[in-house]
């Protein structure tokens, strides 16, 4: 691994063993084809990522800051997404 820290989604390509139920990798072959595969799986994660450290903020600010209705919730994950695509870049998962 890198000395390097890189953002979600940045970097160079690195090669990672990974096992899926034969069902779910033959729906996402069926869905974009044998030579996307890895892109495919690839922006799921980084999906799934950018989700957890948007938890985790959310997280901080009701301890700091009591709770956050659905409402807010849903501003702030649209507020996120702008500013970070706006940027180009996530926050390098912690």
């Amino acid at each position: 691994m890198s000395e390097m820290a890189y953002n979600i989604g940045e970097g160079p390509a690195t090669r990672v063993s990974l096992s899926l139920p034969e069902g779910t990798a033959e729906a996402i072959r069926a869905r974009v084809g044998k030579r996307e595969f890895s892109a495919f799986v690839a922006a799921a994660v980084e999906r799934e990522l950018r989700g957890q450290v948007l938890d985790e903020y959310l997280a901080d600010y009701e301890r700091r800051n009591g709770p956050v209705s659905q409402e807010a919730s849903r501003n702030a994950r649209q507020i996120f997404d702008e500013v970070f695509a706006e940027e180009g870049q996530w926050p390098a998962a912690s």
